[in-house]
C-alpha cells in the first residue's frame, strides 16, 4: 500500500546541497517503521472486509437480508463437526449454499440431494423467485415441501437457498469469503454429495465422474442413438451390482436417475436399469421428486 503521508525530511535544509544528499539513519528507520505500520493496518482492513462478507448472501443480485441474520453462535452437533472438517470453519457463521436454476429445466438431481442432505443435517431451506422469471409452477415453488416454523438461524448446520432464475445452466455459490461460483448441474451435484463424506479410491472416483458426465451429456442431452448406447452400458454395469459404482448409492446414481426422468424414456429401459430405478425410488428423496414430475 502506498503511504498517505510522509515524515518531513528535516535534514534537507535549503541551501545545503551536502545535507540534501545525506540520509539521517534515525529518520530513515522511523520512516520504514511508519511504512510497516501502514502495511499492517492495510492487511487488517482487508481481513475485516473479508469477515464482513460472511453475513452477506453469496448471490450478489439477490437480497436475502431477511433470511441471513446475525444470531449469536452456538456449538453444533457431531454432524456439524463433520461439516467443519469438510468445509472449513467460518468463525461460527452458518454455511450457505445458494443455487440459481432455471424453472424451465429444473435440476432434479439437486432436489434429490437436498432431500438426502436433510436426512443427515439440520438445514435451513428456502425457495425464491428472481425478477428475471415471470412465473414458476406451484410445484417448483414448493419443491422443498412445506417448511415448518423456522428456528433461530444459528440452530441450523447448513443454509440451502434455491432461486428460480433465468440462467443458461445451474449456478451455485458457496464460499462466501471468496465468492467462488460453481456452474453446471454435474459439478454442483458432486459438491453436494461430497458433504456426506463418502470416501472412494481413485478408480471408483473416476468411474463416478465418468457416469455423471455420461448421464448429463449423452443420456440427457444426446441423440436417440447415444441414449441407447448409455442404457446398454448402464444395464451391463448394473448386472454386476446394485448401484452404478461400488456397493452404495453415489452421486452417479442420483444424476443418472434424474437424467432418465428428463428423457421420458425410463419405462423403456432394459431390465437391470429398471430394477435399479425401483431401488432408487424406494428411497424417500427420489419418491418426493417424482411427485414434481406428475
Amino acid at each position: 500500500p502506498t503511504c498517505m503521508y510522509r515524515l518531513p525530511n528535516l535534514h534537507r535544509g535549503p541551501g545545503n546541497a551536502a545535507a540534501q544528499e545525506e540520509v539521517d539513519p534515525s529518520l530513515q528507520a522511523l520512516e520504514s517503521r511508519q511504512e510497516e505500520i501502514l502495511r499492517r493496518l492495510y492487511e487488517l482492513k482487508s481481513a475485516v472486509d473479508g469477515l464482513s462478507k460472511m453475513i452477506q448472501t453469496p448471490d450478489a443480485d439477490f437480497d436475502v437480508t431477511n433470511v441471513i441474520q446475525t444470531d449469536e453462535f452456538s456449538p453444533l452437533t457431531a454432524n456439524g463437526a463433520d461439516l467443519d472438517l469438510m468445509l472449513g470453519k467460518d468463525y461460527g457463521a452458518l454455511k450457505d449454499v445458494v443455487i440459481n436454476a432455471n424453472p424451465s429445466h429444473p435440476p432434479l438431481s439437486l432436489l434429490v440431494l437436498h432431500s438426502l442432505l436433510c436426512e443427515r443435517y439440520k438445514i435451513l431451506s428456502a425457495v425464491h423467485t428472481h425478477s428475471s422469471v415471470k412465473s414458476v409452477p406451484e410445484n417448483l415453488l414448493k419443491c422443498f415441501g412445506e417448511q415448518t416454523k423456522q428456528q433461530p438461524r444459528h440452530e441450523y448446520q447448513l443454509g440451502f437457498t434455491l432461486i428460480w432464475k433465468d440462467v443458461p445452466k445451474p449456478q451455485m455459490k458457496f464460499s462466501i469469503q471468496t465468492m467462488c461460483p460453481i456452474e453446471g448441474e454435474g459439478n454442483i451435484a458432486r459438491f453436494l454429495f461430497s458433504l456426506f463424506g463418502q470416501k472412494h479410491n481413485a478408480v471408483a472416483s473416476t468411474l463416478i465422474d465418468s457416469w455423471v458426465d455420461t448421464a448429463l451429456f449423452q443420456l440427457q442431452e444426446g441423440s436417440a442413438k447415444e441414449r441407447a448406447a448409455v442404457l446398454r452400458s448402464m444395464n451391463a454395469a448394473l448386472g454386476k451390482g446394485a448401484w452404478l459404482v461400488g456397493s452404495e448409492l453415489s452421486v452417479a446414481d442420483v444424476v443418472a436417475w434424474c437424467a432418465l426422468q428428463h428423457t421420458g424414456t425410463a419405462s423403456a429401459a432394459p431390465p437391470n436399469v429398471q430394477r435399479w430405478m425401483k431401488s432408487c425410488e424406494n428411497l424417500a428423496p427420489f419418491s418426493s421428486v417424482m411427485k414434481l414430475l406428475k
